[in-house]
This record gives structure tokens, C-alpha cells and sequence, in this order.
């Protein structure tokens, strides 16, 4: 007698055609493919929100600060008699810029000015009161892509102590 080569059975008795393992296969990768363009979504959506937070927040241009620092007065004379004053003003000009890149100024303009009241008054008085405005223009430069045109302004109101010959207060909006 000839002996027949028997195929083990599977063990859960249920035997596949070659139609339905191709089938199979063909089902797996189409889903693989699925997993793979959601992913792919997925990542889109994800960068599409870090770039849109990053835009909003970092990007945001800011318009820079200038204030006056510490100041000092040299040579401080005045005469009673004719209203009038001579003087030197040592001080600071702050320019804070709270931007993630620089911000790059032209040549500004600072201008003391006196219009409180009648000077003589003023001096007799023991303390004489100055208005400043400053204004600089330029551009704030961001991550090296962006260039914004910013213009920082100031003005301060300094009150010099005539007898002391000292800068009093200083207060700059």
C-alpha cells in the first residue's frame, strides 16, 4: 500500500483557501494605509495649532518703552532777577523692548520744555517744574523674517528743586 501524505489540521478547525488569505492580506494593508494617512492627519492638524499658538503669541509685536533714568543736574544757576536758568541734565534713556527680537532705532529727538507757568514765579517758588517728550522710530526685527515699523513715545514731568540744585521727582508715562 502506498502511503498518502496527510496535512496536519489547524488547531482551531478551520481550514483557509488561498482566495481568503489574499483577501486578508489585501484587507491588512488597506488599513495600514489608513493608519497611515490618520497619522499623517493627525500630525497636519497638531502642527497647524503649534504654529498658530506660536503666531499669536511669540510673533506679536510689542511697541517698545522709552523712559528717562537717573538724573542729575551740573552747574545749576539762575537768576531771580531776570527769570531765567542755566543748567546741565545728565540722565538716562531707557529703551526697554519686551519683543523676541531687536528693535533697531533711528536718531531720536528729546525736547525739554517749560510752559507750567510764569518763570520767575516759578524759580521764586523753590521748585521748577520740566515737560520731556521724546519720540524714536524704527523697526523690530522678529526671527529674522519679520520686520515691523515700531515708534516708541515718552513723556515725563521732572520737578528740579531750585535751593538743592537737585533733580526732585521724575515721572515718566
Amino acid at each position: 500500500m502506498a502511503e498518502k501524505a496527510h496535512q496536519a489540521a489547524p488547531a482551531n478547525g478551520y481550514t483557509r483557501s488561498d482566495g481568503e488569505s489574499l483577501v486578508s492580506e489585501d484587507e491588512l494593508k488597506r488599513q495600514k494605509r489608513i493608519k497611515l494617512f490618520a497619522y499623517i492627519g493627525i500630525f497636519v492638524v497638531f502642527q497647524i495649532i503649534v504654529i498658530t499658538v506660536f503666531g499669536l503669541t511669540v510673533m506679536k509685536v510689542k511697541t517698545p518703552k522709552v523712559r528717562l533714568g537717573d538724573s542729575t543736574l551740573t552747574g545749576f544757576t539762575y537768576s531771580a532777577a531776570t527769570p531765567s536758568f542755566d543748567t546741565t541734565f545728565n540722565t538716562q534713556i531707557r529703551v526697554k523692548n519686551t519683543n523676541w527680537g531687536p528693535y533697531k532705532f533711528d536718531a531720536g529727538i528729546i525736547t525739554f520744555m517749560y510752559q507750567v507757568s510764569t518763570l520767575g514765579s516759578e524759580l521764586s517758588g523753590g521748585v521748577l517744574t520740566l515737560t520731556s517728550e521724546a519720540k524714536l522710530t524704527g523697526k523690530v526685527e522678529l526671527m529674522l523674517i519679520m520686520k515691523k515699523k515700531k515708534s516708541a513715545s515718552m513723556s515725563c514731568t521732572i520737578q528740579i528743586d531750585v535751593s538743592e540744585k537737585t533733580v526732585k521727582s521724575l515721572q515718566c508715562k
